[in-house]
């Protein structure tokens, strides 16, 4: 395994995904993140591990088609980014809001 620098993990992960199927994916210990699109799966798993001191089992990562939208006569598109949806290992969680 690769040891990365713990500094530059805690950049790979933006933010948590709170949507209704992400709520859904807490039911099976899966917790979706938004995360750098040039992160890589090894990278987002051990960042993962280093901020929550928890056991990942598995990541999955997907890119969601760029969504164009107007503003006046103006054609542009949202940012494009990544999201990564993480699996635990049974016992695990993460508190995503502490204090809900």
């Amino acid at each position: 395994m690769t040891n990365f620098n713990s500094r530059d993990l805690a950049d790979l992960i933006r933010r948590p995904i709170v949507t209704e199927k992400a709520t859904r994916l807490l039911e099976e210990n899966k917790y979706t993140f938004e995360v750098i699109p040039q992160a890589t799966k090894p990278e987002i798993k051990a960042a993962i591990q280093e901020l929550f001191n928890v056991k990942v089992v598995g990541v999955n990562t997907l890119r969601p088609p760029r969504q164009q939208r107007r503003v006046g006569k103006f054609m542009g598109y949202r940012p494009q980014y990544k999201r990564a949806i993480v699996t635990l290992a049974p016992g695990d969680s993460i508190t995503l809001y502490p204090e809900v």
